[in-house]
């Protein structure tokens, strides 16, 4: 539990964690590598970490040390594209639905069989999205409890190339189909209703795979093998998004976020704050490992209403929490829209972020993909939410969202289960402390 008061300003300079996405595959893609793959810059949320553990039980040695400038530092020692073993034990993922749908199109190309299971709310997630065309392929990829989600039983096969339309725009599904393909008889497709982030095609081909991309489709041809890499993760702007959002709307505020990864298929948080009159500025401009990178400095400012929708939802679907409470702070209507994949994350997170803005005084209507919010101020006059006690479903995202939420509102915020920040950023609130201004 933690509780929150209004600042009088967030000023300072800071550094987020590792970014989530890229954290997660340089170990998968290091464990199927031949060769040492070092990580700089490894984000060690629970997440992440289950990753790790999932590997470990494969077979891959991996070692957790820390750099000479205290940063984390992970050698996965890598044994190739054949090189995994039967687990002994069920693959534990724990919250995280990365770790389950990108491991599952590694395994379903595996000679063993194996089993994956996380949490209560993991366990609840949809897995049809990738069982589907998995099965295509040729895997033999079940549900045990038989309703769509996990734990989910895998017998690897040697797998068939296809084509594959998804019907959502998925980073997840996407990155699952082409690690599938790494094991296929052929060129595997995929194509995407809109261009979700891509992460897994940069870091493969600097890896040495043959993946090609054309618009929404990509193509991946089978490697003979992978060769181990140094990857520098950026900061992550997912984690970024809080103090993004805070530096907006807290009065008397600026705040600098050091080497934040800005990869256009992620980067859609940016192009909405500027959009609805966000001073954001870029330093240091830089490209690590493929990736474009940045130091952002966020400075308070008056915003307008916009919408939101189509193809730029899939670069910030992980940031519209953080988005529905900015744009309580907005002059006018804000309407964010094509969002349904929200309601099948850690949470729903339209029915918790809409509930919880209520609660606080907010004016939000949710719909089934998303939300209609109006602020009920003038131009330029700062709006007071009202503290509250917020319940964030055991959700990482809606707690740190709520912590911006309570620096902003009069009386206390009392957020019950922060704990769950442990998730992706576990200093999150230390750090949110050292900008306040009392």
């Amino acid at each position: 539990m933690i509780k929150l008061t209004r600042t009088a300003g967030l000023r300072g300079t800071l550094t987020v964690p590792g970014d989530k996405s890229i954290s997660h595959r340089a170990v998968m893609f290091g464990a199927l590598a031949e060769g040492e793959t070092r990580i700089r810059g490894f984000l060690k949320g629970a997440d992440c970490l289950s990753t790790i553990n999932c590997f470990r039980r494969m077979g891959i040695e991996i070692e957790e040390l820390t750099g000479p400038d205290k940063e984390p530092v992970i050698i996965v020692h890598g044994k190739g594209l054949h090189g995994l073993k039967e687990p002994a034990v069920i693959l534990d993922v724990g919250n995280s639905g990365t770790t389950t749908r990108l491991i599952s199109g590694i395994l379903a190309g595996q000679n063993f069989t194996s089993i994956l299971s996380g949490d209560a709310s993991l366990n609840s997630r949809p897995m049809k999205r990738i069982m589907t065309p998995l099965s295509l392929m040729g895997a033999e990829i079940n549900s045990i409890k038989e309703n769509g989600c996990a734990p989910l039983l895998i017998k690897g096969h040697p797998l068939k190339a296809i084509h594959y339309d998804s019907p959502v725009a998925s980073a997840q599904v996407k990155s699952c189909i082409l690690l599938a393909g790494l094991y296929a008889d052929g060129q595997t497709s995929l194509t995407e209703p809109a261009l979700s982030r891509d992460h897994t095609e940069k870091m493969l081909r600097s890896f040495g795979a043959d993946v090609r991309s054309s618009g929404t489709t990509c193509t991946i041809t089978p490697p003979d093998a992978l060769k181990g890499q140094e990857i520098n993760v950026p900061g992550d702007i997912s984690s970024a998004a809080y103090f993004i959002v805070a530096g907006l709307i807290t009065p008397n505020s600026e705040i600098e976020i050091k080497n934040v990864g800005i990869n256009e298929t992620r980067a859609g948080i940016l192009k909405v704050c500027r959009a609805m009159g966000g001073d954001i500025t870029y330093k240091n401009l830089r490209e690590a490992g493929g990736e474009p990178v940045a130091d952002l400095i966020i400075r308070s400012s008056f915003l307008k209403g916009t919408v939101i929708e189509g193809d730029i939802i899939p670069t910030l679907i992980d940031e519209l929490p953080v988005i529905a409470l900015m744009s309580c702070f907005a002059e006018g209507e804000t309407v964010i829209k094509d969002a349904h994949e929200l309601r099948v994350k850690e949470s729903d997170r339209i029915e918790i972020v809409s509930r919880n803005l209520k609660a606080m005084g907010a004016d939000v209507i949710p719909t089934e993909d998303g939300f209609i919010i109006n602020s009920r101020q003038d131009p330029g006059y700062t709006p007071v939410l009202h503290g509250n006690r917020i319940d964030c479903a055991g959700d990482h995202r809606i707690a740190m969202t709520f912590a911006i939420a309570g620096v902003n509102a009069d009386e206390e915020t009392v957020i019950t289960d922060s704990d769950c920040v442990e998730v992706s950023y576990p200093d999150f609130f230390r750090q949110l402390e050292n900008l306040h201004i009392f």
